[in-house]
């Protein structure tokens, strides 16, 4: 077998010469064998509530299953679900879809620096997780065994450690095994939640028929020390003078050694007693405890000791096999002595402890059936994962989860999108829900949202709010059942938007009567009215705003060509763009010029347009505007109507039909002018007016722009907080 000493010595110099990609190819598992193990992550691709980071290769594997698998199992039980990914195999793209992260162990790289600041510009929350002191070279350098490493191969030792508390240092919070760890932390960190270290329930399993399993037809008195490795021969030195007399005194003590150990010279003459074993697969190890009769634990004292967790106590106690232990640290907090465990602190009382349980058989079941009582109910992972639980959810931004039908920033999109910036400007977690999964990423006014597909699932993880935006993404959030609060956002009423007779306007209808509790929200009177008098709903109401001062004031001096702009989708109805086009069929072509803006529709063949603008990016819509004299706006049904209050804020001029949205800031004869619906004449006449008016013209240019600049969304910026933190 190869030693330790020697396996850490390959690894150093495979690192230095080759890099850590060959450690990890190279490394053996030496617990269950010389084979060669691959460890398998989850490619995370599914959401999920916490992933958690390891940072230990499959050549070290017992850190990485007490603090991963075995917390893993706690939230799992409790339904937190949860993946994890080696730190070396992390991806940035894996931000998107949890909501918590944890590193364990993980040194410092580029990728890891670069993930943290996406997950915090996300307001995600990021913890450390750790169970020994391999923070700071000022802990690691008091570990006697490193004092024999060479020069190079400890100051790449100290890299990683110093590299490990870099990692430690960018993170919100640290969750740790013990109580002097958890003090040490606090140097680093604002909190530190102590997790135990806990038995996995297979472990428990295990345990428990191991115990049932158990044989001994001889009549020796088992002693067993399980090392771990050889960072620990000078905590046997502790024990030694003690187990020497006692073998040298009773032939029937037998000295069970398992893992690294340099036994002692003093241990010559009784060597026949002493049965050393290979290391074991950790699902063989209670069979190979529950073989020995004591289980001791000696462990020096110092800072980095004190750190240690009392895990070789509770795995010997779930086969009922008692301990004796150095009263340091967890030890000597978690053992109560002389019921659950003994406790020593000289050689002395390390001699009279071992003398009274090799020959009082009745004393060892004693203690080890306590032992068993406490561990089994306090220090197995289905039975201690609340408070863990309730930490991880402390460090959970809130999230809300908004579903869109698209991603093209038109009238509602853009909304749903101004309201998820305020959200996240506040400090709440945003994920956007579409169907386009070949976009990850959607940007809107410098900021990054996250973008996953509506596949119900590829969702396991909890949302705190989830947001339907329009009738055909409120299935999601009616249907996934992992959902604290679902809410719809209402921008108009979406049944009028297909011509009698088309059966998606029953689909749609349905929505406003939902199964389930539905909080309704939505950005105007109108439709906070009819939600209330057509379908008994009551919403909540913030309005709608722009972003003031992106649209600059022109002044409109009409020398020249007076230049009419319409706007809108001709292949739907309650747009009635046709009709803007009939009344320019009524205007003097000479006198005025016609451009036609629309994000989807072409313009259809009889329409005289002199500059067709399609697919105008948002980000350059005000330009449009700020380029043409008068809007001419014909919708029949809106929510709100964003084109006359643009247009508005530059100093320009708007004709409209009244509608439910618009009216809530259109003033006829104010701030613009209305006509009703088919009432082309009435359409040409106002155009005429404005053109020939100039005192018409002042007025609702200085009126039109005041009441665009009362929607700045600056101004409505806590409307929309108080919409959603009701």
């Amino acid at each position: 077998m190869t030693s330790v000493k020697e396996l850490s010595k390959k690894t150093v110099l495979t690192l230095k010469n080759e890099g850590m990609g060959a450690v990890l190819k190279k490394a053996k598992h030496k617990i269950c064998g010389e084979q060669e193990v691959h460890v398998e992550y989850e490619s995370g691709k599914i959401f999920k509530d916490v992933l958690f980071i390891n940072g230990c290769d499959a050549s070290v594997p017992h850190p990485a299953r007490y603090r991963v698998t075995h917390q893993r199992e706690q939230l799992e039980a409790h339904n937190v679900s949860t993946d994890q990914v080696f730190y070396a195999d992390l991806q940035l793209d894996q931000v998107r879809f949890y909501r918590t992260f944890i590193f364990f162990r993980c040194p410092y790289t580029d990728t890891i620096g670069e993930f943290i600041n996406i997950a915090k510009e996300l307001n995600k929350k990021v913890l450390f997780d750790i169970d020994d002191l391999v923070i700071d070279t000022k802990y690691t350098d008091t570990i006697k065994y490193l004092s024999t490493l060479k020069k190079e191969e400890k100051e790449l030792y100290d890299d990683g450690v110093r590299r490990m508390g870099r990692t430690l240092s960018l993170c919100d919070a640290a969750i740790t095994t013990t109580e002097r760890l958890a003090e040490e932390l606090g140097h680093y960190v604002s909190e530190v939640f102590i997790n135990r270290n806990t038995a996995s329930d297979e472990m428990y399993a295990l345990s428990e028929k191991a115990w049932r399993e158990k044989k001994r037809e001889d009549k020796t008195v088992g002693i067993g020390y399980f090392s771990g490795s050889m960072t620990h021969n000078d905590d046997f030195l502790l024990v030694l003078p003690a187990l020497q007399e006692i073998m040298e005194n009773n032939s029937n003590v037998r000295l069970h050694v398992v893992g690294e150990l340099d036994l002692p010279n003093e241990l010559v003459k009784v060597q026949s007693q002493i049965v050393v074993h290979p290391f074991v697969c950790w699902r063989e190890l209670p069979k190979l405890i529950s073989q020995v009769d004591i289980n001791i634990a000696p462990l020096e004292g110092g800072v980095f000791n004190e750190s240690k967790s009392e895990n070789k106590w509770v795995e010997a106690a779930l086969v009922r096999v008692p301990t004796i232990a150095s009263n340091v640290g967890a030890f000597a907090r978690m053992i109560k002595h002389n019921e659950t465990g003994l406790l020593c602190e000289s050689v002395e009382e390390w001699k009279y402890q071992l003398t009274r349980l090799v020959q009082d058989s009745d004393e060892r079941k004693r203690i080890a059936e306590n032992a068993y009582q406490f561990c089994t109910r306090n220090c197995v992972t289905l039975y201690t994962g609340v408070p863990l639980v309730n930490f991880v959810r402390k460090y959970t931004t809130e999230n809300y989860v908004f579903a869109l039908p698209s991603l093209n920033i038109s009238g509602g999109i853009m909304v749903a999108f101004k309201h998820m910036c305020t959200l996240k400007k506040n400090g709440y977690d945003i994920l956007i829900l579409n169907d386009n999964e070949d976009t990850p990423w959607c940007e809107f006014e410098g900021q990054k949202f996250p973008v996953l597909g509506q596949n119900i699932s590829r969702f396991l993880g909890k949302m705190d709010h989830a947001v339907a935006t329009m009738w055909t993404t409120m299935e999601f959030v009616q249907k996934y059942y992992n959902i604290s609060e679902r809410m719809y956002l209402v921008q108009g009423y979406e049944t009028d938007l297909y011509p009698a007779g088309v059966h998606l306007r029953g689909l749609a209808n349905r929505t406003y009567m939902p199964t389930g509790d539905i909080q309704f929200l939505t950005i105007s009177r109108w439709c906070q009215k009819w939600l209330k008098e057509k379908y008994g709903q009551d919403a909540a109401f913030a309005p709608n705003g722009l972003n003031f001062k992106e649209f600059n004031y022109v002044e409109r001096k009409l020398n020249g060509k007076i230049r009419i702009l319409i706007e809108g989708d001709c292949a739907v109805d309650y747009k009635n763009v046709d009709e803007a086009f009939k009344v320019v069929e009524f205007l003097d072509k000479e006198k005025y010029e016609i451009w036609y803006m629309s994000y989807n529709a072409e313009p259809k063949e009889w329409y005289h347009v002199d500059k067709f603008l399609h697919k105008v990016p948002y980000s350059k819509v005000h330009e449009v505007y700020e380029q043409c004299d008068i809007l001419l706006k014909t919708s029949l049904l809106e929510s709100f109507s964003y084109p006359p209050i643009e247009m508005m804020a530059t100093g320009g001029y708007v004709v409209a039909v009244p509608n439910g949205g618009n009216i809530e800031y259109m003033v006829n004869e104010e701030n613009c002018l209305l006509y009703e619906a088919e009432d082309l004449e009435a359409a040409v006449s106002a155009i005429d007016r404005i053109s020939k008016d100039k005192e018409l013209r002042i007025k609702m240019s200085k009126k039109g722009r005041k009441t665009a600049q009362s929607r700045d969304w600056k101004q409505i910026e806590q409307d929309i907080l108080k919409l959603y933190e009701r």
